[in-house]
């Protein structure tokens, strides 16, 4: 059975990068992954101040829409790095939270979707066919937990 997840409010709301998850990466605090996520988009480019801007905005949403504005160019090698920033900024996520390290290792090996409407990249997108990367990512940490408590078992 596949297993989606999209808003915070709904079953799996913890997967979505807007759960209200403190992650610390870089020497900061960050209030959720979301926060981490878009700020990186500027790292090294002349609208460098927008990283701590959007690490102290008060909501994911705002965060995202900052991020996003297209006013503000990205680093050039943004398309090359965003996957491997997702990655790092949600295994931090769920090696900082052990009960959402339960939660989601209790998934085991379903197929894990962000049910977006609209984002084709890191969900699946209004049809299904969309990429999910950000589903490829959480079942890429989980299988990494997995194995981690896999070892310790055996140790």
């Amino acid at each position: 059975m596949t297993i989606y997840f999209y808003q915070v409010e709904q079953p799996y709301g913890y997967f979505s990068n807007f759960s209200p998850h403190p992650v610390t990466l870089d020497g900061h605090c960050w209030p959720t992954v979301e926060h981490y996520y878009q700020a990186q988009k500027f790292v090294g480019t002349p609208q460098a101040d927008l990283v701590d801007t959007i690490r102290q905005v008060p909501s994911p949403v705002l965060a995202a829409k900052m991020g996003r504005d297209p006013r503000h160019p990205k680093r050039p090698d943004w398309e090359q790095v965003k996957r491997d920033i997702m990655l790092r900024a949600v295994r931090c996520k769920f090696n900082t939270y052990p009960e959402l390290a339960q939660l989601l290792l209790q998934t085991g090996t379903e197929e894990l979707v962000e049910n977006s409407p609209i984002d084709t990249y890191w969900g699946c997108g209004p049809n299904g066919t969309g990429c999910n990367h950000l589903g490829k990512i959480l079942m890429q940490v989980r299988q990494e937990l997995a194995a981690r408590r896999e070892s310790y078992s055996v140790a």
